[in-house]
């Protein structure tokens, strides 16, 4: 019953992702030590089906449930403290980078092969990431709200599940998606936006879960290096100034702001830690 309750919180904490501005779902389902074998059990839904169902299906409810909860209290939070909440939900993220580099068995222990050179993926995707994410909204591209728009919002969530690092909710602020999306998790819209979103992510899901699976098994080093080059880029610009109308903005920021999100920024940075701790325990 624990470990259920346990995979309930953890899918509450992956719809994070799909809301979250600058965050990934993919990113938070491999901090939780789930990302892989929901690869695997994509790519191989005959291969023991019921057994993954059973062990997946309170991550999918959390999951729903994280939407319909934390849509409305985060699109407070964001309008009324968006400096120390985006701050702290990045002291999260970084807290939680020693994991992701140990998962990715990054640190060697070849002396020859310390040095930037051994990072040349990761050091070239931060850059390339970071330039392209921050220009983006330059472009000015909109979808329309309707369904079929909500069914392209579900196809850049499941890519932001499968590519951990890549956020759907940067993606989706840029096409003009994300506050109506927003808007109809708070309603619980299920025909309008509920329903397409889930056939663009299934559909996706099924689709691209195997190649992604082969490449993770094969460049494994290389994809994680991937990973973490983009979650550095994707956390950093939640924090930066963008040219959206929806990036964070110190404008109107004083001393008190400042030392509560110094506050929330080192809660974060525990939180981080401790849930690679469970992660790793309940493993």
């Amino acid at each position: 019953m624990l470990s259920w309750i346990f995979r309930l919180i953890k899918g509450m904490i992956i719809a994070l992702g799909f809301i979250l501005p600058g965050v990934s779902g993919g990113v938070l389902a491999a901090i939780l030590g789930i990302y892989e074998r929901l690869l695997s059990f994509l790519a191989h839904i005959g291969q023991d089906f019921k057994i993954n169902f059973f062990f997946f299906l309170p991550v999918g409810l959390g999951g729903i449930l994280g939407l319909i909860l934390f849509s409305a209290p985060l699109e407070f939070l964001l309008s009324n403290f968006q400096v120390t909440v985006l701050w702290g939900f990045a002291g999260a993220i970084f807290g939680s980078l020693p994991a992701l580099f140990k998962e990715g068995k990054l640190f060697s222990n070849n002396p020859r092969l310390k040095g930037p050179t051994e990072y040349t993926w990761l050091i070239a995707t931060f850059f390339i990431s970071l330039f392209l994410l921050y220009f983006f909204p330059a472009v000015g591209l909109k979808a329309p709200a309707n369904f079929w728009g909500f069914i392209f919002a579900g196809i850049l969530i499941a890519l932001g599940a499968l590519v951990p690092g890549l956020s759907p909710s940067n993606l989706l602020l840029i096409l003009g998606l994300f506050s109506p999306m927003l808007k109809g998790f708070q309603n619980r819209d299920i025909f309008g936006v509920f329903l397409p979103i889930s056939i663009g992510l299934v559909l996706t899901l099924l689709a691209f879960s195997r190649l992604m699976e082969t490449v993770l098994n094969n460049y494994h080093k290389q994809v994680y290096q991937l990973i973490i080059g983009l979650v550095l880029s994707s956390t950093f610009l939640i924090l930066i100034p963008t040219k959206s109308s929806e990036s964070i903005s110190y404008d109107a920021v004083q001393i008190f702001t400042i030392m509560l999100t110094a506050f929330f920024f080192v809660v974060g940075l525990g939180l981080g830690f401790w849930m690679t701790l469970l992660e790793k325990k309940y493993k």
